[in-house]
């Protein structure tokens, strides 16, 4: 039986040994409520709590009373837009993203759009990245919020964020990006880049799933957002709830190995994906790269094989586990909209993959992935119709 090689780690990723082993004793012994301050058991609770917290604010150049732990990145972008809104309305009703923003994001914005609020969806190139200067003719008086990601989670494109926060520093706008993708990957500091909310999710990044946190900025200006769940008011009025403390010391010891791993992991990463790169590349040479190799995530990379359609490639992929797209997207038949924003074809999007490499990877699962991905590739396209036609057409 052929070995498993799982490539979807932009989707989610498997939970580190070390991350289980420390959240172990907190779902048995160590198993208090971290608001209980009345006895050791809470106190325990609490201190691991605070330590998690500790831990994830030194990574990111904040203060530890500026991490609000949510279920994840998804509720962290609702309780950001929702709940800076909602709470700042008076200063204007106007919103500015981009069109290949996670679904949270738009999801979001949209909800916003119903509840009497105009939003602009800035466009990409065909790198996938948005143009500053238009961002900055599309603010206006009005403009309350800007919401850009730090890495797209389906091409792995990085967004200039340092140009971002200048730009909502100098026009006093506030700045939300998701960063679901790129916290424990890159480096990320929070003042440098003038960025006023963050969120994040734990599975991301070797952490369990069910947990993330919001960046909520405190000081220079302080963001005050209106609380999205009531109910006893945890985490300094922003989100109520018992804390999970197991998933939050699984949360704070991912981000801990993340970053003290982060540049022999990142360089490791990068050789195996461009390595994949060059050998499909030579093999297959009419291989699209979906967005910018220069601006992007070290272990990330998104193919298009034309006359390929990518779930049937997906099929055909009996060892490799890898996706066609946003994994909160891909149960849909539709074409990706991030594709498609890159001025893709409808054809041209749907046979895209997307490969994105790991902790637990191996040397050589680049080479199997290879050798799989091209077999399959030129065995749908001797059964494409639109292949034979395109090869008998005359140079």
């Amino acid at each position: 039986m052929k070995r498993k090689i799982y490539l979807d780690n932009n989707a989610t990723t498997p939970i580190d040994p070390v991350v289980l082993d420390a959240m172990m004793p907190y779902f048995k012994e160590k198993f208090g409520n971290a608001a209980s301050r009345n006895h050791p058991f809470g106190w325990e609770a609490e201190e691991a709590v605070e330590k998690a917290r500790k831990t994830i604010a030194k990574s990111l150049n904040c203060r530890a009373r500026e991490i609000v732990f949510t279920s994840g990145a998804t509720e962290s972008i609702n309780l950001a837009i929702k709940g800076y809104c909602e709470r700042n309305s008076e200063k204007g009703k106007h919103i500015i993203t981009q069109v290949i923003e996670h679904k949270a994001v738009l999801d979001t914005c949209k909800e916003m759009e119903n509840r009497g609020w105009e939003v602009t969806y800035l466009s990409v190139n065909k790198e996938g990245l948005i143009d500053l200067d238009n961002l900055k003719e599309t603010i206006r008086d009005d403009t309350v919020l800007i919401t850009i990601m730090h890495a797209n989670n389906e091409i792995g494109v990085m967004n200039d964020i340092f140009s971002i926060g200048e730009i909502c520093l100098e026009r006093d706008i506030c700045f939300l990006s998701d960063a679901a993708q790129s916290f424990g990957k890159l480096p990320i500091d929070l003042e440098a880049m003038h960025i006023d909310m963050l969120a994040v999710s734990g599975h991301k990044i070797y952490g369990p799933k069910g947990i993330g946190f919001l960046y909520v900025r405190q000081r220079n200006p302080k963001v005050e957002l209106k609380l999205q769940i009531e109910g006893g008011g945890h985490e300094r009025g922003m989100r109520s709830g018992t804390l999970p403390v197991p998933l939050i010391v699984g949360l704070g010891e991912a981000s801990r190995l993340c970053f003290e791993n982060m540049d022999a992991e990142s360089k490791r990463l990068r050789s195996m994906r461009d390595k994949l790169v060059a050998t499909l590349t030579d093999e297959l040479p009419d291989t699209i790269i979906n967005g910018s190799m220069e601006q992007r995530l070290p272990h990330n990379v998104n193919f298009s094989f034309p006359h390929v359609e990518g779930e049937a490639l997906l099929m055909k992929l009996e060892s490799i586990a890898c996706s066609s797209g946003s994994a909160c997207t891909s149960a849909t038949l539709q074409p990706s909209y991030v594709m498609k924003a890159l001025g893709h074809s409808e054809e041209l999007a749907h046979s895209s993959i997307r490969i994105a490499f790991g902790r637990m990877n191996k040397e050589d699962d680049t080479e199997i992935a290879a050798k799989e991905i091209i077999d399959a590739v030129m065995t749908l396209r001797e059964k494409s119709p639109f292949h034979r036609t395109a090869k008998s057409q005359p140079a």
